[in-house]
């Protein structure tokens, strides 16, 4: 259920999000007591002030709240622009009035020289028209003086946005939202109080989780221990504001809020050498396989394993049936092992790490070595499946060393570069596959069982080929060139 604390905002394009899925206000009527709806395919619902206030998975959208209107800060005017910033808001807004009217000044009363122009004549073109002569004659400008005015990445849709902005906003809508001054912050946090938020974020950190009541104890005890005379100490609402912007909303579990503290820059974790990261994950393969020549089709899952510093598939698994926890072991013992060569691989895809001579690596794991990475993880990335939070593949994972580092609930962020292996595994490689089934059951085609001919034994040979040969970036592997001595 929502939290008193969380304001339902039902303005006009204003998000919210009921049973997971995401709906944007069209409009709002207050003296009938309802709200009109509008999904992100199209549909439409009509629903009331009750149900929305009543349901208990209506959520505010987090898309909204990083507009800033539910952050308890004041709407953006024109005074918060940067000084010579305005100029350029106004030019755009000039630009976006000859598409809606044919005249740079929005009135056909006031035409300027020539206005309106052939191609912005809105008796003889359409919207659209007019929309696309606009990006043709924007980027036909000098890229250097387009980009001074801050119209050098203008697109059909860029346009739509500027539009939609400047009907809710009026001219404001037009600014870029980098152009407007920074936040004044919160003079009330001073130095010390700055101190004591910071001590009580690394107690409370390597504790038991607690509530805010007494994170904000915790500060003014630590203020009047250390300092004195002790300075004042802003509010509770003020300290839970400036905590969550510094340490985010807090929703997570403390044993993965203390794994989660990697190097931060900009809000990002910072990943500076291979093996650091390796991000694990598993999909249901979309082509259909036999377990052997005369085996029944079935689709089987793959497993991979990502080293998210060079981006290198280092490690995968194929399974007929659902992975357990010993498949995904035996997923971080060949993160650790070299790959053999194929008996009919070329010489092409030996090992090819430039201060490492491919006969060492040989004479080390026993064969010869193909050009993939191989370490030691230091930290392992994954979902909230239940074959990655197995206890037998946790104490495989404490017996390595590893750190283990969940993903946050509902943040696909954490583990975008899994997804994206497995889009680019699909659009490069899957697709040329008979017996390719297509992500959505819609999609498929007539018969992809009648289709499927490979086996599961020719299936991960291709797999392991296209990874070896296509997939591992050359550059990455060369950045990659200390991975083997971890």
């Amino acid at each position: 259920m929502r939290s008193a604390a969380a304001v339902l905002d039902l303005s006009p394009g204003a998000g919210v999000v009921l049973d997971g899925a995401e709906w944007t206000v069209e409009r709002r009527e207050p003296h009938l007591g309802r709200v009109l709806l509008v999904g992100a395919d199209g549909v439409r619902q009509q629903v009331s002030f009750r149900f929305l206030a009543s349901h208990p998975g209506c959520l505010p959208s987090s898309r909204t709240a990083s507009a800033g209107a539910d952050r308890g800060r004041q709407p953006k005017t024109v005074k918060d622009l940067e000084k010579g910033k305005l100029e350029l808001t106004r030019l755009r807004m000039a630009h976006l009035l000859e598409v809606a009217t044919g005249f740079r000044s929005g009135d056909p009363l006031r035409p300027g020289p020539g206005e309106p122009k052939p191609e912005y004549d809105p008796d003889a073109t359409t919207l659209t028209g007019r929309r696309r002569a606009k990006v043709a004659e924007l980027q036909a400008l000098d890229r250097q003086q387009a980009k001074l005015l801050g119209l050098d990445a203008v697109s059909l849709h860029t346009l739509i946005r500027w539009e939609t902005a400047r009907r809710q906003f009026g001219l404001i809508g037009c600014a870029d939202d980098r152009w407007l001054r920074e936040s004044g912050g919160h003079p009330k946090v001073t130095e010390a109080v700055r101190e004591a938020i910071l001590a009580v974020r690394e107690e409370t950190l390597r504790g038991a989780k607690v509530s805010m009541r007494t994170k904000d104890r915790m500060i003014r005890q630590y203020i009047r221990e250390t300092f004195d005379p002790a300075p004042e100490v802003p509010s509770y609402r003020t300290l839970c504001r400036v905590w969550k912007e510094w340490f985010g909303p807090g929703g997570a579990r403390q044993r993965y809020a203390r794994s989660a503290e990697l190097p931060m820059k900009n809000g990002h974790v910072v990943i500076h050498r291979p093996g650091q990261v390796v991000a694990l994950d598993t999909t249901i393969l979309p082509v259909m396989v036999r377990e052997g020549v005369f085996g029944d089709p079935v689709k089987p899952h793959l497993t991979i394993a990502l080293d998210t510093y060079t981006h290198s598939l280092v490690a995968f698994r194929l399974t007929l049936v659902s992975d357990t926890a010993v498949d995904v072991a035996m997923l971080l013992r060949d993160v650790m092992m070299p790959l053999p060569m194929r008996a009919d691989w070329g010489d092409e895809l030996e090992w090819p790490y430039p201060g490492l001579p491919a006969a060492v690596v040989s004479e080390f794991a026993g064969h010869k070595v193909a050009g993939l990475p191989f370490f030691t993880p230091e930290t392992v990335t994954t979902d909230h499946g239940s074959v990655y939070r197995n206890h037998h593949l946790v104490e495989v994972q404490r017996v390595l060393g590893c750190n283990i580092l969940p993903a946050r609930v509902l943040r696909p962020t954490d583990k975008a570069a899994c997804e994206r292996a497995f889009g680019v595994c699909r659009q490069l490689l899957l697709e040329l596959l008979t017996g390719y089934t297509g992500v959505d059951i819609a999609d498929r085609g007539a018969d992809p069982a009648a289709d499927a001919v490979l086996t599961v034994d020719e299936m991960e040979y291709l797999i392991a080929t296209w990874i070896v040969s296509v997939f591992t970036d050359w550059s990455a592997r060369i950045n990659s060139l200390t991975c083997c001595y971890s």
